[in-house]
């Protein structure tokens, strides 16, 4: 009997927990991180401020969570398309598309991942050990470009350049895409990436030239 209580409170415990971020990421994508409170967060989930403190000791601990839980879907969706596909170039396609359209059909997970709303472009951070967790975990979503670039010959470091490169383009392209901005070339944001992809592959398997 006591295993089964303890059973059922944990249960209970992850069901609250589970709301709670819910309700925090809900929060955080209207409000940003600087503009959320713990007090929103708290009605929003159904429960009381101090209720929360049983969970999460912040609100910087409640948002990290939030967002190592938007680098996991990330990763996984990453990795699930690398897994279909065939060879080296086609593993680095994968990748880096598989990354680009992850943030493109979810631009709450990018505002979430930049701190962008109401926080600017200079976010505090969330403490040293929580952004090193996370930049660790966006950083695992990226290695299989870096992988894929080295199996094509690259070298390391050549790679690891490459994948700086591909976040870089690909962030960049998400923000014309999500402000609107891309409408003033009359470009297609998706098009771009793939050409940016593909001539990154190009270079590769013509050794740099």
């Amino acid at each position: 009997m006591a295993v089964r209580r303890a059973e059922r409170r944990q249960a209970v415990s992850e069901h609250k927990r589970a709301l709670i971020l819910e309700a925090a990421r809900e929060v955080f994508a209207a409000e940003g991180l600087e503009g959320a409170s713990l007090r929103a967060i708290a009605t929003r989930a159904g429960y009381t401020p101090a209720a929360l403190y049983f969970h999460f000791d912040s609100k910087e601990t409640i948002y990290a969570e939030v967002l190592r839980g938007s680098l996991a879907a990330l990763g996984r969706h990453v990795d699930e398309a690398v897994q279909k596909a065939r060879g080296a170039d086609s593993r680095l396609r994968a990748a880096a598309m598989a990354f680009f359209r992850f943030y493109a059909e979810r631009p709450r997970d990018l505002d979430l991942g930049f701190y962008l709303l109401r926080g600017g472009m200079r976010p505090k951070g969330l403490g040293r050990e929580r952004d090193e967790a996370l930049n660790a975990n966006l950083e695992a979503a990226l290695r299989p470009i870096a992988d894929a670039a080295q199996a094509l010959g690259a070298p390391r470091s050549e790679a690891e350049l490459l994948m700086v490169d591909t976040f870089a383009h690909a962030t960049g392209v998400l923000l014309l895409l999500h402000t609107g901005r891309i409408r003033m070339f009359g470009a297609s944001a998706s098009e771009r990436m793939e050409t940016y992809v593909d001539d990154s592959i190009g270079r590769l398997t013509r050794g740099g030239r």
